[in-house]
């Protein structure tokens, strides 16, 4: 086969010009999104090196298998972003969601459960998730939420990756009597944080500048800096004793680039283990604080990223939903079977759709990094978060320009909105956002004697919403706690 066929059925399946694209952006921006999600690789196995309540580890040993986690966490991250690209041709990429694993962690501490029961309950959830998908349940709530709300999640997701960029790299942080702080006591004066700002600045020059690429090429200049930097002043990971430290990864090159991967986690899972441990009712109301969260998260970044795309319809649909939907979920049942967590779409995609990825391409190159990342981590692990922060930065202003789709001299839609966007950002969470937004919503239209203008499924969500609010004093009073 020619290299000219292969471009043309490349084209042909994913529709590349169609979408305004072509095959070096999609190329492009599948990288830079895998450069925005790889610090996965690092904070997975941190939050799930710890043991469970039995004292065994996940993935086996007499301490934490840090390797073997990471291993996993690309593989299973590798494949779904794969399968996402392949079936709902959608430019998102998956792999496991931060909060959702330490949720998990928290339950292996349970007296009795172990890493496998508690990967069980990530499997029951997304065999749930997928019935409710395949049962049409789960698009039909996303089709439910008002145009208005879903701006309004789109441009809290931005305040929240532009959040989380920012922390980050470092240059918010604690503050010494504040809950949050810039740099260090006001003032940019480590390398990492320089490296940041280097890197963000480059973006932005490059952006105004309209040149093609401007975000990797920020991330690459930042790692060139970083490495530069630590080889001359070598300063190492940050701590207590080290706050002029890099955040995550150190930008050194490793010696040998090229390691065998463990994927000793694979299969560790257990679906009966749970209720024989701590009965239905508990394992019901576990299965379903992991699966709320999981559930509207996906639906808040695949309107975030299809809206950045141009992807979405005049009435604010997404088109594919059910496919994305579906491979998402599929993506829950991968990550409990592969002992990793939850794997969920990231918001992180966007990065690489700024940099003009339309299609599901995009999402196939990132799977392609992630499963080279097995072997490779060594290498991949060069970029610091210092680098790679900045380009989550210029993204969450590209999503937040959605802000002025919202009537915001029409209280009854932007009291609900402005709810959404700002719970998200300050409580680290999409779904708590979501959460509110939607309750704050239904209530406003039935004080002013709109009710039979909601949704039945917007009533429905809402309720479900405020018992996961109240999941703690509900859990205290089932026993679980």
């Amino acid at each position: 086969m020619t290299e000219t066929t292969s471009v043309s059925l490349l084209e042909k399946y994913f529709k590349i010009s169609q979408r305004g694209s072509t095959l070096l952006q999609e190329i492009r921006g599948g990288i830079v999104t895998f450069f925005s999600m790889v610090y996965i690789l690092v904070l997975n196995p941190i939050i799930l090196s710890g043991p469970d309540s039995t004292g065994a580890y996940l993935g086996g040993g007499s301490e934490p298998n840090i390797p073997a986690i990471a291993a996993a966490t690309a593989l299973i991250a590798g494949v779904m972003s794969i399968m996402m690209g392949a079936v709902a041709n959608f430019p998102i990429a998956l792999a496991a969601g931060l909060g959702l694993n330490g949720m998990i962690a928290g339950f292996v501490q349970i007296p009795g459960m172990t890493w496998a029961d508690g990967m069980g309950i990530v499997v029951l959830e997304g065999i749930v998730i997928v019935l409710l998908v395949l049962t049409g349940l789960r698009e039909a709530i996303f089709r439910a939420v008002p145009k208005f709300m879903r701006s309004a999640i789109s441009v809290g997701i931005g305040l929240f990756i532009a959040f989380i960029g920012l922390v980050n790299a470092g240059i918010v942080r604690p503050g010494l009597g504040t809950p949050v702080s810039f740099a260090v006591n006001g003032s940019i004066s480590t390398w990492p944080l320089v490296v940041f700002v280097v890197a963000l600045l480059t973006i932005i020059v490059l952006m105004v500048r309209k040149v093609k690429g401007a975000l990797l090429f920020g991330i690459i200049t930042g790692t060139v800096l970083a490495i530069v930097i630590e080889k001359l002043a070598n300063l190492g990971n940050v701590g207590t004793e080290n706050p002029s430290g890099w955040g995550l990864t150190v930008p050194a090159f490793p010696g040998n680039p090229i390691q065998t991967p463990d994927f000793s986690t694979v299969g560790q899972f257990s679906i009966t283990g749970p209720f024989e441990k701590l009965g239905v009712i508990a394992v019901i109301v576990l299965t379903f604080s992991v699966m709320l969260a999981d559930f509207f998260d996906t639906l808040g970044t695949m309107v975030a990223v299809g809206t950045e795309a141009g992807l979405v319809d005049e009435s604010g649909q997404v088109p594919r939903t059910r496919q994305i939907l579906l491979i998402d979920s599929l993506g829950v049942v991968a990550g409990g079977m592969g002992g990793v967590s939850t794997n969920t779409s990231f918001v992180e995609s966007s990065t690489g759709v700024a940099e003009g990825a339309r299609t599901g391409l995009a999402s196939i190159v990132t799977g392609i990094a992630f499963l080279l990342a097995t072997f490779l981590a060594p290498l991949f692990s060069v970029v610091p978060t210092e680098a790679a922060a900045p380009a989550l930065v210029v993204v969450g202003f590209l999503i937040m320009q959605q802000v002025t789709e919202i009537s915001w001299e029409e209280l009854r839609i932007s009291i609900p909105a402005f709810m959404a966007i700002v719970f998200m950002p300050f409580t680290y969470s999409i779904t708590v956002g979501i959460g509110i937004g939607f309750i704050v919503h239904v209530i406003v239209e039935m004080v002013l004697g709109n009710a039979k203008k909601v949704h039945p499924l917007m009533y429905l969500t809402s309720v479900v919403f405020v018992i996961y609010f109240a999941l703690d004093p509900i859990s205290y009073l089932l026993g679980i706690k």
